[in-house]
């Protein structure tokens, strides 16, 4: 019986197919989930899905087919209500269906109202019955809360803005990679910047442009001023102590510091605090990135559990992937993920847990061993799928069944896992225009099952094979736990039939066991603050290191925020928060486990001359003294735009 998982979820991603103009693209999906206990069940609806999950220990999941449930609205949220389960997803120029049903395996959703148009939405029932909800989805307008009438879904009272984006002052806001804002990688930013008058900072367009229907001038220049802000979006509440924690996402799904962030409140419309310790869910690094737009619930042991999006964003900005973490609240009311090694396979325990002191269950055995293949496209590489990198893949040359790929190891090991990560590219498929369900008729999502073959094997010696595992499922990051453990040199996948006659294409062939050598050395670390929203830290060479895991937060016993490192001595932190004192620890790891470093403050600005010699020189690995302030206490203003 399986008992762990390994992030990205192991969940057959639906394909779907954008035709927009000359630009089409083939891609699988899963994101903004929403994971809700109901009657005994855990159940996760992800947007373009076709349907939704349901699970009774969130470990094995099982599909439920449901085309009609609105597919093509985007971000589902589902919440409780009574005893009835809630639904309702993005429509954007219309208004927007919330549905219900008393058993969502049994009996259709429902209309209750259509009371406006919104995108993003989370429904929330408080202690009392009384109802919220919340939704915003840009970077030009907040995050929105109302009260709703239980009865009629239907607004009581105006609107209210709750959350307005801050990049100036939030590091984890800013969008693009690593924090570095590129205005130049807009579609919208090279067309109108030609257009655009910094005097008046609006865009002179000639008359054939500003006459398109639907987008006016002023509309136009709203768009192209935004180009670079953060979008805010993805809201959902949760109640913990008698305080409401209304969580956001930003800055944007296709990059590698997609987050949640996190404020605080004692009513469910404000006014709200940020909680110092920010964002609570955030992912830059390691093999698949991203932990934005989620929620997060109890299970029926009072486990925390917060699930979220992860990006690939390679064949297309929305092919995105579903990863679940531990979270929970700590003494000082703070809400916090642990997502230390989160990609790595982790234990779901069948009763309480510190969600705090969860470690992987096991380590990586496959990182940049030699790779082997049966034949490899040109521009690929079969050590593409070893780098503990998604968004690069070998590929085979040719289509046929029996391609394959094959990981030496190194010596005869303890395998506990293996994780085999599909990957599509150039994937262009034709389907019937009335097929393309979305209101632009640009979309078009399978609910047709596209089923991968492929088989592993292990073997102690490279001649002598036994098959682990015969794959014949919608899958394309198929995981399998051998609790057991195997005793075996390398480990191969074969290619079958895959869907739409694709080359046999793999991103990471992932190993996972117990290694049988020493761990690395303790990191021997320093920092130093670069301006007010990043920070360099690095760390002296580790011959046996594959890398490091940088532990960092508010307080010494607070280090909420990580960020994995393969192969490299430094790390650039693009999500710190202006004025906010920061701790750092630089956590070495191999093959056979963790070495943890020790907590240090981090200091000051940076000058560009200053050596690395001279930040290990100066450094001081100074404790917070008793008695200082809290540094994770919450702002004691209202949230306000900057």
């Amino acid at each position: 019986m399986k008992q762990t998982y390994c992030n990205p979820l192991d969940l057959g991603y639906r394909y779907q197919h954008m035709k927009e103009g000359p630009r089409t693209a083939g891609f699988r999906e899963g994101a903004d989930p929403t994971l809700v206990s109901f009657k005994g069940k855990y159940y996760l609806f992800v947007s373009m899905s076709a349907g939704f999950w349901y699970s009774d220990d969130l470990l094995h999941w099982d599909f439920h087919a449901d085309p009609d449930l609105l597919i093509y609205d985007y971000a589902p949220d589902v919440r409780q209500v009574g005893d009835h389960l809630y639904f309702c997803a993005s429509r954007k120029g219309r208004n927007c269906p919330i549905l219900r049903t008393a058993d969502p395996l049994t009996e259709p959703f429902t209309e209750v109202s259509a009371p406006f148009a919104f995108w993003d939405p989370d429904l929330f029932c408080d202690d009392d019955g009384r109802v919220y909800f919340y939704w915003g989805c840009s970077n030009t307008t907040p995050i929105y809360g109302v009260e709703m009438d239980p009865d009629t879904m239907t607004p009581i009272g105006e609107k209210q803005e709750l959350i307005f984006g801050n990049e100036t002052v939030l590091g984890y806001e800013r969008p693009g990679n690593n924090g570095i804002v590129d205005r130049e990688a807009s579609v919208l930013y090279q067309s109108m910047k030609q257009f655009y008058n910094p005097e008046t900072g609006k865009l002179d367009l000639p008359p054939q442009m500003a006459n398109i229907p639907g987008l006016s001038a002023e509309s136009l220049t709203a768009m192209f001023n935004a180009v670079g802000k953060p979008y805010i979006e993805g809201a959902f509440m949760t109640k913990h102590d008698g305080l409401y924690y209304l969580q956001y996402a930003c800055p944007g799904t296709q990059y590698n510091t997609y987050a949640d962030g996190v404020y605080t409140s004692t009513s469910p419309l404000g006014p709200f605090v940020r909680q110092a310790s920010n964002p609570f869910s955030a992912k830059p690094g390691g093999f698949i990135t991203g932990a934005g737009h989620g929620s997060t619930i109890a299970d029926r042991y009072g486990n925390w559990w917060h699930a979220s999006t992860m990006r690939i964003s390679v064949n297309y900005d929305f092919e995105r992937r579903v990863g679940l973490f531990p979270a929970g609240f700590d003494k000082d009311g703070v809400l916090y993920c642990n997502q230390n090694f989160a990609d790595y396979p982790h234990r779901i325990p069948a009763g309480k847990f510190d969600a705090a002191s969860q470690q992987p269950e096991w380590m990586l055995l496959s990182y940049k061993k030699p790779v082997t293949a049966s034949s490899t496209a040109e521009g690929s590489s079969p050590a593409l799928a070893v780098n503990e990198d998604c968004r690069s893949w070998w590929s085979a040359a040719g289509t046929e069944p029996g391609e394959w790929l094959c990981v030496d190891l190194g010596k005869e090991s303890d395998i506990r896992a293996i994780q085999v990560n599909m990957a599509d590219e150039k994937l262009v498929v034709d389907f019937p225009a009335d097929s393309y369900g979305d209101t632009r008729k640009t979309r078009h999502i399978e609910t047709r099952p596209q089923i991968s073959h492929y088989t592993i094997e292990t073997s102690v010696n490279g001649a002598d094979w036994t098959i682990c595992e015969t794959v014949a499922r919608e899958c394309s990051n198929g995981y399998y736990e051998y609790a057991d453990g195997i005793r075996a040199r390398y480990v191969r996948v074969t290619g079958g039939e895959l869907p739409y006659g694709q080359a046999l294409r793999i991103s990471g062939l992932r190993v996972f066991g117990n290694g049988e050598g020493a761990k690395p050395a303790q990191a021997e670390a320093a920092g130093i603050r670069v301006d007010a929203l990043d920070a360099k830290i690095s760390w002296q060479h580790i011959e046996n290191a594959q890398g490091c895991n940088v532990r960092y937060g508010v307080a010494p016993d607070k280090l909420y925020l990580s960020w994995l490192v393969y192969d490299a001595d430094e790390v650039t932190l693009s999500t710190l928060t202006a004025g906010q004192e920061y701790y750092i620890c630089v956590d070495s790891f191999n093959e056979n486990g963790i070495t943890p470093g020790k907590t240090f403050k981090l200091g000051g600005v940076n000058h560009a001359h200053q050596s690395r010699a001279a930040i290990y020189a100066g450094h001081c690995t100074e404790q917070r003294a008793a008695g200082q302030r809290d540094p994770c206490c919450h702002e004691s203003r209202r949230v306000r735009r900057h």
